[in-house]
């Protein structure tokens, strides 16, 4: 998941911030808010693939609010760093044979906090002085050319100096982080931070639902940005949907990755639905209508999800996080999201989006979230 776009500044000021109130008309849609879970402000990834960082964090900051802990702002700058320590090892033994690049998935951020830690923003920005948005085009491409080098080497021989190098120049892109810091006036290592969060990352799990892989099995999804090889619990999508409408009825928000490179997913509209025609097979007057009334959406099957993976026309672009639940006045079910593209997209919405159940069905990738917020009968067939 490695979603780009620029935006304005967003000024973050966490704990002065109200809740998002999202409007209830937009353009002819009119919805009601069903549920509307505890979130911290929406931030910009700005020009920066690393959208699997902010969902993550964003959503771990919704869980400890959930668990009835005051609101926090965590550093992603600190995963993003660590994360590039560890993909570096990663291509570099497997000899450029693997991704390397800015995306990553959600399970890469519970992978990282449990050998780095966490720390707060107010310890570690991650961002060059007179910069307040992460901007990693060049700074990729330069740690990059660092490992072909490194693995291209003349005399056939790895150096034991090319991780102190690499480390350099991405230090000198992001700054170093601290090895100890203070909270409240106490002091923390990014360890310690972490064990007084009280987060058990184990009671997290993530889920697919592709037929190419037997289902209620783990198996590790074929997309770019799964560098590590992590593993996706696979269930029918009939199921997946009842693991989305669980959560959200008991209360616990979901990080979302799916295809966003629809013409029917659009940030500036708020809106991410599901036609039941086809795009190009709309009129231009249905086009035009798309996004300006509620319209009839397609039931979309496991096969044609399945379809759309395998033709690549469902890709891993993007990570979000399900933070609600709404209706139209037709009664269908949107997801509220919070995207991490800044707030200027779209100012009404606050940097939301309404995504339909029909589009959620159709192109969402994978979905992390609590192992409780798994109806019983789906858990006990996945054996967790």
């Amino acid at each position: 998941m490695k979603r780009l776009i620029s935006t304005t500044v967003f000024l973050f000021v966490l704990g002065l911030l109200p809740a998002q109130e999202l409007p209830a008309e937009l353009n002819g849609f009119q919805f009601t808010t069903v549920k509307k879970l505890g979130v911290t402000p929406v931030e910009n990834q700005n020009k920066s693939g690393t959208c699997w960082v902010y969902s993550a964090n964003s959503f771990f900051e919704s869980e400890l609010m959930r668990m009835g802990k005051p609101p926090v702002n965590l550093s992603e700058m600190y995963t993003v760093h660590a994360g590039y320590l560890e993909r570096a090892e990663n291509y570099v033994r497997r000899q450029a044979a693997a991704a390397f690049g800015q995306g990553a998935e959600t399970h890469d951020v519970l992978n990282i906090v449990r050998k780095y830690g966490m720390m707060p923003y107010t310890a570690y920005s991650g961002f060059p002085a007179g910069q307040d948005k992460p901007i990693h085009g060049e700074m990729e491409a330069v740690l990059k050319a660092i490992l072909d080098a490194v693995i291209k080497m003349p005399d056939g021989k790895l150096s034991q100096q090319w991780m102190k190098a690499y480390t350099g120049a991405l230090n000198g892109y992001m700054g170093a982080p601290p090895a100890t810091f203070n909270v409240d006036g106490k002091p923390f290592t990014p360890q310690s931070y972490t064990q007084s969060l009280g987060l058990n990352l184990n009671d997290y799990v993530a889920l697919t639902s592709y037929t190419h892989h037997p289902f209620y099995k783990p198996f590790v999804l074929e997309v770019s940005d799964n560098w590590s090889n992590g593993q996706f619990y696979n269930v029918p999508i009939d199921e997946f949907m009842q693991v989305a409408d669980n959560a959200m009825n008991k209360g616990y928000s979901i990080v979302w990755a799916s295809d966003v490179s629809e013409k029917t997913f659009s940030a500036k509209e708020g809106l991410a639905i599901w036609p039941e025609k086809s795009w190009d097979d709309l009129s231009q007057d249905e086009k035009t209508a798309v996004f300006k009334t509620p319209g009839k959406e397609k039931w979309v099957t496991q096969e044609e999800r399945q379809r759309g993976f395998d033709e690549l026309t469902t890709t891993d672009d993007h990570g979000m996080h399900i933070t609600g639940l709404a209706t139209d006045q037709n009664g269908a079910k949107y997801f509220i999201v919070k995207n991490s593209w800044g707030t200027a997209v779209n100012k009404d919405m606050g940097g939301y989006l309404y995504v339909s159940q029909s589009y959620f069905r159709c192109k969402t990738m994978s979905m992390l979230l609590h192992k409780d917020a798994i109806p019983t009968q789906i858990r006990q067939k996945l054996g967790i």
